[in-house]
């Protein structure tokens, strides 16, 4: 343990340049005793460690020296690249290697880590720009992880509108948006995405596979993603909205807002906007009450009007 600490030390100093006792015990989250203790042990190691005194002092590495540690892990290296996104570190199971290899990726050369973190960026890509949070269980994310980093075939079960299905794919990465996990694979020559919590089974094969080298798993989710915006239904429509909520609208998950101007009342716009469908307009105007009115098409507005009218029968007005 104290071994360790000693190492992180070094490479805290060597990528932060000088540090005072508390900003080190801080971060190692022992007490500032303890670190003055370790830097007379690193000094009578040979490092050549010093503090420097007064109000802006601290302890300091001899300019010029560097470590030579190397050593980088595949899930450290991983770890690195989904740092932003913690609650993916215990998903993937990797969540203790995070400032081990922060430090020792500042540490390296970019010679020695460039093609370990070339490969990590073609097997694993976080979109943090997700659909909506929600939290899900996902059993055989393992399994296909070990799939993907070992290149080996996988034989998946998963649930079709006529029946189960059955597919051995080529795992070629992982996607992550936000906490939704997502497998990308190849079937005969085409290109597949399953959503992980939603698998009904799953087994890594002995037989491997070759990974094709011009495939790029970011490049690929971007435009599945952009097909996928494409494909969902538009249903256009006008309303009438409070100004101080039409901020709010616009970043609802499926409306667009096309235009907005006075509608000649005081504090209110009329608003040409673009909902997913007739159902998910409904059901979004009514959640904002008397903010928002629905105009056009008649069925919406009908449709509105037919959903406040049950509801004041729910609640005895009517």
């Amino acid at each position: 343990m104290r071994a360790g600490r000693l190492i992180a030390i070094v490479l805290l100093m060597q990528n932060n340049g000088k540090m005072t006792s508390k900003a080190l015990a801080e971060k190692l989250e022992v007490s500032e005793r303890t670190i003055i203790r370790d830097m007379e042990s690193l000094s009578e190691a040979g490092v050549p460690v010093y503090a420097e005194r007064g109000q802006h002092g601290g302890w300091v590495l001899s300019e010029g020296y560097r470590t030579n540690l190397t050593g980088m892990h595949t899930d450290e290296l991983v770890s690195v690249l989904v740092a932003s996104h913690s609650a993916l570190l215990g998903d993937l199971g990797i969540e203790g290697q995070y400032d081990a290899a922060v430090q020792k990726l500042l540490a390296a050369s970019p010679a020695e880590v460039s093609k370990g973190a070339a490969l990590a960026r073609q097997k694993i890509h976080i979109d943090g720009a997700g659909w909506h949070q929600m939290q899900e269980l996902m059993p055989l994310l393992s399994v296909a992880q070990e799939a993907v980093w070992e290149e080996r075939l996988l034989r998946l079960r998963y649930q079709r509108e006529d029946g189960e299905a059955e597919r051995i794919i080529r795992p070629l990465g992982l996607v992550a948006k936000r906490s939704v996990w997502y497998l990308v694979g190849e079937i005969e020559g085409e290109m597949r995405t399953y959503r992980i919590s939603r698998l009904l089974g799953a087994e890594v094969l002995a037989e491997r596979f070759e990974r094709p080298s011009d495939f790029d798993l970011a490049a690929y989710w971007e435009q599945s993603v952009g097909e996928f915006k494409q494909r969902l239904p538009q249903y256009p429509a006008k309303v009438n909205v409070l100004e101080s909520v039409l901020t709010r609208l616009s970043k609802e998950r499926y409306v667009k807002i096309i235009e907005s101007q006075p509608s000649g009342q005081e504090g209110w716009l009329t608003a040409a906007v673009e909902f997913q469908g007739l159902e998910s307009a409904c059901e979004i105007i009514l959640s904002y009450g008397s903010r928002i009115v629905a105009i056009e098409p008649a069925e919406l507005r009908s449709r509105v009007m037919e959903e406040a009218r049950a509801i004041n029968i729910h609640y005895g007005l009517q």
